[in-house]
């Protein structure tokens, strides 16, 4: 008989002892980026709070088994679901004593669910519309485009300001048609953190008599915060007119663990078609307000937890934090020569564009790896440069003084490096290949010639990855999307 007790099996013959479940998920963790500490600048959200984790930890248990499938049956589950939407509401300029005083909202699992929700309940609203569509800025997040393609809408994209980085209201408006059932901008942008003109934007959709979703997401919950703290920040939530729904991610600023968002509208008849409810069938009569219909108490419970314990005093303090870093690493980035901002800081985003041929974005990446900081590669899009962003939140803080010498190390190794060069075949093949003609065999050898041997080695992952990105860089959209696709499915296999 084989001995498969510690070959990382998930269902091997005979149980194992629970520490030794536990050793083994810990020696999978080694290899993954570090969740804490300040050096990772995607991905996950850290406040460096002593406590935090194991509060949220201990709250998740104790309802991790509560199904939110049925609020009748678990009340505890209910009464906090609905406390984290009236936090959301109240910080988002909605509640009693506000112009928007009717907010009801859902706890979702996530920002994309928020969105696709938001999307579904706009076209739902009307059902006289057979072919639909919604209007995004092409720096809208890229679950407005997974919902067009999920609920059969169309997407119709506009352009944004090369230098602010912002769609203009006139834009908007002209792309409003007859069919168009959902305007959305963003607050802030995740590639470069930029708040859209959300009033201009609302105005022109309450004007055609569309919806307008804002997507606070991202940065969505600092943006009150940085506020009180002084900062500039413009209209934006459900204290604009013409702004029906909002979402916020509770996992990202909130610093709850994933995942939790909130998706808030504006009155309860925006929100009802939002709910799916089924009723032809033998059992259960279904209704639920979210994609999912089980859902686990764990994540809300954490989310409840997390906000009680850190209070309205614990998240001025982390956006206070989280600007002092935002404004220290911008001001590394503005004292190395060959770099530039892409936009000058407003939320909690630092992205930043190389200004120099000889000096490659995507190898500075690997370089700042290599120096322990793990940031996020973005490819040039139409008039937009190839960029670097970095998410940043209050455990940066302690960090920043660290950042500026490893960044000017890092350009002068890039530099030394130079540029990545294409073999002739593969800058050809970025050139002139359709995402139709990638066949298996192409895509094997493709992937083997980039390196890609596993997960350590994936797009994103630890191993240096500048020809991968200098490779999609020069490939438009629709390959990129399709080589992603093939190379991530070359990795996600069975473990037999």
């Amino acid at each position: 008989m084989i001995d498969d007790q510690d070959t990382g099996r998930a269902l091997p013959e005979r149980g194992m002892p629970a520490e030794q479940v536990l050793d083994g998920i810990r020696g999978l963790r080694k290899g993954d980026r570090p969740t804490h500490g300040g050096r990772l600048f995607a991905y996950v959200y850290d406040p460096a709070v002593p406590g935090l984790d194991e509060l949220a930890a201990a709250a998740h248990a104790e309802s991790a088994h509560v199904n939110g499938l049925d609020p009748t049956a678990f009340p505890s589950l209910l009464a906090m679901e609905n406390a984290l939407v009236g936090a959301a509401a109240r910080l988002l300029g909605g509640g009693p004593g506000s112009t928007a005083p009717d907010v009801v909202g859902s706890v979702t699992g996530g920002g994309t669910e928020s969105l696709i929700l938001a999307v579904k309940a706009a076209r739902d609203a009307h059902p006289e519309i057979t072919a639909p569509r919604i209007v995004v800025p092409v720096t809208a997040h890229a679950a407005f485009a997974k919902a067009a393609h999920y609920l059969r809408i169309a997407l119709d994209l506009v352009p944004v300001d090369p230098a602010t980085l912002r769609p203009s209201a006139a834009d908007v408006a002209a792309a409003i048609r007859p069919d168009t059932v959902l305007v959305a901008c963003s607050a802030p942008s995740y590639a470069h953190g930029v708040i859209d003109p959300v009033a201009e934007i609302a105005a022109v959709a309450a004007a055609a008599g569309v919806r307008c979703h804002v997507d606070a997401c991202f940065g969505g919950w600092t943006l009150p915060w940085l506020r009180r703290l002084g900062a500039p920040v413009p209209p934006f939530d459900l204290a604009v007119d013409g702004v029906t729904s909002i979402s916020v991610d509770l996992h990202k600023y909130a610093y709850a663990p994933k995942g939790v968002s909130v998706l808030l509208h504006r009155d309860p008849a925006l929100r009802a078609p939002q709910y799916f409810a089924y009723a032809d069938w033998p059992g259960y009569t279904m209704v639920n307000p979210v994609i999912a219909s089980t859902r686990s108490g764990g994540p809300i419970a954490a989310a409840y937890a997390t906000l009680r314990h850190l209070g309205e005093d614990g998240y001025l303090r982390l956006a206070g934090a989280t600007r002092d870093a935002v404004a220290g690493l911008a001001d590394a980035v503005r004292g190395v020569d060959g770099l530039r901002l892409l936009a000058e800081p407003e939320s909690t985003v630092v992205c930043f564009t190389s200004v120099d041929p000889g000096l490659d974005l995507f190898v500075l990446v690997d370089e700042l790896t290599v120096r322990g900081w793990h940031t996020q590669p973005q490819l040039a899009y139409g008039e937009l440069p190839a960029s670097v962003h970095l998410t940043v939140t209050a455990s940066v803080a302690p960090r920043v003084a660290e950042f500026g010498p490893d960044l000017a190390d890092a350009v002068a190794a890039a530099r030394a490096a130079g540029p990545v060069e294409l073999p002739a075949e593969l800058a050809a093949l970025a050139a002139t290949l359709t995402p139709d003609a990638l066949t298996p065999e192409l895509v094997a050898s493709l992937a083997a010639g980039l390196g890609l041997g596993g997960p350590a080695t994936a797009p994103g992952g630890s191993a240096p990855n500048a020809t991968v990105n200098a490779l999609l860089n020069a490939a438009p959209p629709a390959l990129r999307e399709r080589l992603l696709v093939e190379f991530v499915g070359l990795l996600q296999r069975p473990t037999y």
